[in-house]
């Protein structure tokens, strides 16, 4: 009797994969082993930036409220320990945008963090 290739599943299996190597260029596209090497170690790439990236924004936004505060004559760690004593809890996101797009706001904030510090 001849033996079973499991034909449909394992082609299955290769078009499930061709389908992520899609855009790939040369033999990352076309011979499977190299194929399914490359795709493995993209999904391992996009798993560690998941995460990078928001050690990114974060380093962003920090820096941000930093020039933002030098601006104004104050420092970001001075403006962090003056909102955490005036129970202010706006996280860091939300104060670059305040920086970039309402000025205004941010100089109230400013010297909220300062009138805290002061008393």
């Amino acid at each position: 009797m001849s033996r079973v290739n499991c034909t449909p599943v394992r082609l299955a299996r290769k078009r499930r994969l061709m389908k992520f190597a899609k855009g790939y260029w040369g033999a990352r596209r076309r011979q499977y082993k190299v194929m399914k090497e490359t795709v493995h170690r993209g999904w391992q790439y996009a798993y560690i930036h998941r995460r990078l990236r928001k050690r990114d924004f974060r380093k962003l936004w920090i820096l941000r409220i930093n020039a933002a505060c030098r601006s104004r004559d104050f420092m970001y760690s001075r403006l962090i320990a003056g909102l955490k004593k005036a129970d202010i809890e706006l996280n860091r996101k939300s104060l670059s945008e305040l920086a970039i797009h309402e000025p205004a706001a941010f100089d109230q904030i400013v010297d909220t963090a300062k009138a805290a510090l002061a008393s």
